[in-house]
C-alpha cells in the first residue's frame, strides 16, 4: 500500500511580479503599462517561453482592477460569442485553430474593435508563419508583437530552485543538473515533471534524488 500523498496547495496565480524576465523585458513591460483598449498584443514563441503566464498575468491585472475578461484557446468549442462586460478578450494557441476556432477568433475580433475591447493573443510562430485564414493573421499581426525568448540556464535554475521551495522540497544541485542536461529546457516541461516527482516522492516518503528520478521514470516508461 502506498501513502496517498497530501493535496498541494493551489499552484500559484501567474502574476506580472512573479514572472521571470529572461530576454523579455519588452513584453513584461509593454503589458504592465498596457493602456486598454488599445492595438492588439501578440506575443510568440516556443513552449515554456512565457507567453501564457503573460496572458494570465494581464487578465490577473485588469481582474484586480474589478474588469472582467474572456479568454479562449485553440481547443474550446465554437463560437466565441463577445460578453458586453468584457474589457479583454484573450486567444490563446493560436497556431493551434482549426477552421472553425479561425472563422470564431475572426469574428471576435472584429466584434472586439467594435466595441473598444482590447484583444491580446499567443502563438508558438509569429504572425506572418501562421497556419490561418488571411485576414486573422493580418489582424494578430497589425498590433504589438512581441518574440518571447526561452529562459537561460541560470535562469531556469532560479525557477525550478523558487517553485522547489514553495512546495517545501529540496532540489540538491545533483538533481538540477540531472533535470536540466537530460531534458529540454522548457519551463513547462520542466515544472509538470517536478509537479510528478514531488507526488511520487511524497507517495514514498522518500527525498527527492536522481535515483528515485529515475525511479518514476522507468515506471512511467519515460526515458530519464
Amino acid at each position: 500500500m502506498k501513502q496517498i500523498p497530501l493535496a498541494i496547495g493551489p499552484e500559484p496565480l501567474p502574476t506580472f511580479d512573479s514572472f521571470l524576465t529572461g530576454g523579455n523585458g519588452a513584453a513584461l513591460e509593454h503589458l504592465r503599462r498596457l493602456a486598454m483598449p488599445s492595438a492588439p498584443v501578440y506575443l510568440w514563441g516556443p513552449s515554456g517561453s512565457g507567453k501564457t503566464h503573460l496572458l494570465r498575468a494581464l487578465a490577473h491585472a485588469c481582474q484586480q482592477a474589478g474588469q472582467r475578461v474572456g479568454w479562449f484557446d485553440a481547443a474550446d468549442a465554437t463560437p466565441w460569442p463577445l460578453q458586453p462586460d468584457w474589457s479583454l478578450v484573450i486567444i490563446d494557441r493560436c497556431d493551434a485553430l482549426d477552421t472553425a476556432a479561425q472563422q470564431a477568433a475572426f469574428a471576435l475580433f472584429v466584434e472586439a474593435a467594435t466595441e473598444g475591447v482590447q484583444v491580446a493573443a499567443a502563438g508558438r510562430l509569429p504572425p506572418v508563419d501562421l497556419p490561418l485564414r488571411d485576414d486573422l493573421r493580418t489582424r494578430l499581426g497589425w498590433g504589438h508583437v512581441f518574440a518571447m525568448q526561452p529562459l537561460g540556464e541560470a535562469e531556469t535554475r532560479a525557477a525550478l530552485r523558487r517553485e522547489g521551495d514553495r512546495r517545501g522540497v529540496l532540489l540538491s544541485d545533483e538533481v538540477m543538473d540531472h533535470l536540466l542536461t537530460r531534458f529540454p529546457r522548457d519551463l513547462k516541461h520542466l515544472m509538470s515533471l517536478l509537479d510528478r516527482l514531488d507526488e511520487f516522492a511524497l507517495a514514498r516518503s522518500r527525498a527527492i534524488t536522481v535515483p528515485l528520478l529515475k525511479t518514476m521514470l522507468a515506471e512511467e516508461g519515460t526515458p530519464s
